[in-house]
């Protein structure tokens, strides 16, 4: 394989917002209402870390909410095949590694789920694209920088890079200006209170403004997201 140049359902989805909100908790969290809060606020895509407990039974429970339409929910931290196979067939319609593990990107191209590797220098990067990642993310990106996505894409300009880890609302714009097809946010979005917030209001009002903002960092490169 040389590349994933085709667009494997879903994918569109999960760029359009240009934000993917990361759920991370230290213990199980009722997660429906953040979930919501997060789609109210445009967000495309929520991803679920299989180090949050109970993780498999809330992506199946919210792969199922109906109030949860245009906003596709997939998982973090898969570490080997098995996982990847598990959370597919939990409801997960993408799948997120902090490594680049080959088995699991194949695994995910079977089933046409797109897989999104975490890798890191450049030969990692072009790795993950030539074993078929639909996208690669840069991690932990707050160790190099909105800059090195430039510096990445300018001779290879085939890559659809995502920064994680690190990123806000503060440099969102930054990374998406430099080349990003979008970016991967996780406790600058949501705190451990969010997560418990039964109304959602300020989720809401903290993914709107970071949609927004990744929103007019593309109006001024004129890319498209996908």
């Amino acid at each position: 394989m040389t590349g994933a140049m085709a667009t494997l359902p879903g994918l569109d989805a999960l760029l359009a917002s240009g934000v993917i909100a990361v759920v991370r908790a230290r213990e199980a969290v009722p997660l429906s209402a953040a979930a919501r809060a997060l789609a109210a606020g445009g967000v495309g895509g929520v991803e679920i870390t299989l180090t949050t407990p109970g993780a498999i039974e809330a992506i199946r429970a919210l792969a199922s909410d109906a109030g949860l339409a245009g906003c596709l929910i997939g998982a973090g931290t898969v570490l080997d095949e098995a996982a990847a196979r598990d959370v597919i067939a939990a409801g997960a319609r993408f799948v997120v590694s902090p490594t680049l593990d080959p088995a699991v990107i194949r695994a995910c191209r079977d089933r046409d789920v797109p897989c999104m590797p975490g890798a890191f220098t450049p030969t990692e990067i072009l790795a993950a694209w030539r074993a078929g990642a639909s996208l690669v993310k840069v991690f932990p990106a707050a160790a190099v920088g909105p800059g090195y996505a430039r510096d990445i894409l300018a001779p290879m300009p085939f890559l659809r890079v995502v920064p994680s880890g690190g990123v806000s609302l503060e440099n969102a714009g930054e990374w998406i200006r430099a080349g990003a097809a979008a970016v991967s946010v996780g406790g600058a979005l949501l705190s451990a209170a969010l997560l418990r917030s039964e109304s959602g209001a300020e989720l809401t009002r903290r993914a709107r403004a970071l949609v927004e903002r990744v929103a007019e960092a593309r109006r001024v490169v004129g890319g498209d997201p996908a």
